[in-house]
């Protein structure tokens, strides 16, 4: 009689961080001659599960050959996963293969074109953020999610399951209110203006935005030239507390980690769906306890949206989700024919909004306008204030400087920079081929020009616009500047701007209407 017995489990690893920054992404690294790696028949982009010291993580395996990079019997570990893992170097770590994620029949159902059901897009979700699907699986939803688009219950459905795996803020009073856009256009900081306006007559307005990933300068690169916005969270909460709002870096706050994870794949494939856009915006404000949301969407021809009919449809997705999820919104249509206010890149864009907050006459007066239209749009979710009166308030805030005064408290209780960081050394001006009025300003290519130039990593560089919409230029004047701290990124900034200013010339005629909800 012969007894079975169960295989032994496979030797402990070494742990070892290897500093390599894999996006949202675990990733681990083996040696191929890793007796391990042998004994378990790896093949690298497998998927496994890496246990120690009771955690335990999904990753992606990479396959080394090169004995500089990791011991033999060492697992090396990308930043993400090491942080996931949250074990310390040196301690032994246990690898094997992964089981399937749990929802992969739902994902082939979408690839397929198929619909999914609430329970469905749940799993899903709650799958993405335990980092159970790998970059490709999670490439496949979002195409998927775009080609076969969601119906306006799928897009409710996935909202619901990213504020379900993230935590949801409480603030224990009403309204909680935020103001966002959608997005690209450069130089929009008007939510820099909206929080001291807002947050001046008393209201709460805790807003944490985003890092720039395929823009210019998000509001946290812009606002970091002015404070600190790498905030604890508890640190944050009482500040918001102490003076009714703030402008900080979201990434701390783990309010909905599944988009996170999303946007780190669908940002470079330049995917922004209608469904996900949603779903991303709308989860984050309910997960950070916003009840009332006013939202910009900009409307142009190098706008996201370029056309009325999709702007109203996009607008009246946005209400159908925000009102299932008992979120108070107001969404406008802007003018996103041009850039707004004159600087893009972080510390050009930190000169627009103080010199609107310090009234000075040669503020942008685009800027100064449009943030005074969203703040009262905000203003009017005070109970007390009639319809109508809000935009009134707002100027009167701004102009009496309590809404400087407001920004100064803000920028010290976060930690106010002892010095903005200066403008890029370097500059070079991209002058009009002709005589004429500006008739068109391509957001997309003035933004790639100031991020070739360096913006948002180099604060100072950037694009300084001179001439916007219906202006009158000379040929040889300069339509704007282009700053960048290096010879090699100016140059680069330099050739695209050759190729195609991102400026059109013509005649006063030309200038396309805008059609606006304000």
């Amino acid at each position: 009689m012969t007894s079975e017995t169960a295989p032994a489990a496979p030797a402990a690893l070494i742990a070892r961080k290897v500093g390599i920054d894999t996006y949202r992404e675990n990733v681990v690294y083996l040696r191929r001659d890793c007796p391990v790696y042998r004994a378990e028949g790896f093949q690298a982009l497998s998927k496994v599960e890496v246990r120690a010291d009771g955690n335990a993580i999904l990753a992606v395996l990479n396959v080394v050959d090169d004995d500089r990079l990791i011991g033999e019997c060492e697992l090396g570990l990308s930043e993400e996963a090491f942080a996931q893992l949250a074990i310390a170097e040196g301690q032994p770590v246990h690898i094997a293969h992964a089981e399937p994620p749990p929802s992969i029949s739902a994902l082939k159902r979408k690839i397929g074109g198929e619909r999914l059901t609430r329970d469905e897009l749940h799993a899903v979700v709650r799958d993405i953020a335990a980092h159970r699907y790998s970059k490709i699986e999670l490439a496949a939803f979002v195409v998927a999610t775009n080609q076969f688009e969601l119906d306006r219950d799928e897009v409710l459905f996935l909202t619901e399951a990213m504020v379900a795996v993230g935590r949801k803020l409480d603030w224990k009073e009403r309204p909680v209110v935020d103001k966002h856009c959608i997005g690209g256009i450069p130089g929009n900081r008007t939510s820099m203006l909206v929080v001291p306006i807002v947050a001046a007559h008393g209201m709460l307005m805790p807003k944490t935005s985003s890092r720039a990933i395929t823009s210019p300068a998000g509001t946290a690169d812009t606002m970091e030239c002015l404070a600190q916005v790498e905030l604890p969270f508890e640190r944050l909460g009482e500040i918001v507390r102490k003076v009714r709002g703030c402008l900080a870096w979201g990434g701390r706050a783990q309010l909905s980690p599944a988009d996170d994870v999303l946007i780190s794949v669908s940002r470079p494939l330049t995917i922004d769906s209608p469904g996900q856009m949603v779903s991303s915006i709308l989860s984050k404000k309910i997960a950070a306890g916003s009840t009332h949301l006013v939202l910009d969407i900009p409307l142009g021809p190098t706008a996201k949206v370029r056309h009325m009919d999709d702007a109203q449809r996009l607008k009246k997705l946005f209400e159908y989700v925000a009102h299932r999820m008992g979120m108070t919104l107001d969404a406008v249509i802007s003018d996103g024919r041009q850039p707004v206010g004159r600087g893009i890149g972080p510390v050009l864009e930190a000169r627009d909004v103080m010199q609107v907050l310090n009234n000075d006459p040669g503020a942008p007066s685009d800027l100064r306008v449009k943030a005074l239209r969203l703040a009262g749009r905000v203003l009017e979710f005070d109970p007390d204030l009639r319809g109508g009166d809000g935009f009134a308030v707002a100027r009167d805030i701004l102009d009496s400087g309590r809404a400087l005064a407001k920004m100064n408290e803000i920028l010290d209780a976060q930690g106010r920079r002892a010095e903005t960081p200066p403008l890029a050394r370097l500059a070079h001006d991209v002058l009009a081929p002709d005589d004429g009025v500006v008739t068109g300003i391509d957001n997309e290519r003035l933004a790639r020009i100031a991020r070739l130039a360096g913006a948002p990593k180099i604060k100072g560089a950037g694009v300084d616009l001179f001439r916007k919409l219906g202006e009158k230029v000379a040929r040889g004047e300069p339509l704007y500047r282009v700053y960048a701290d290096s010879a090699s990124e100016l140059e680069f900034a330099r050739q695209v701007a050759a190729r195609a200013t991102g400026y059109a010339i013509g005649t006063a005629d030309e200038v396309p209407r805008v059609f606006v909800e304000f």
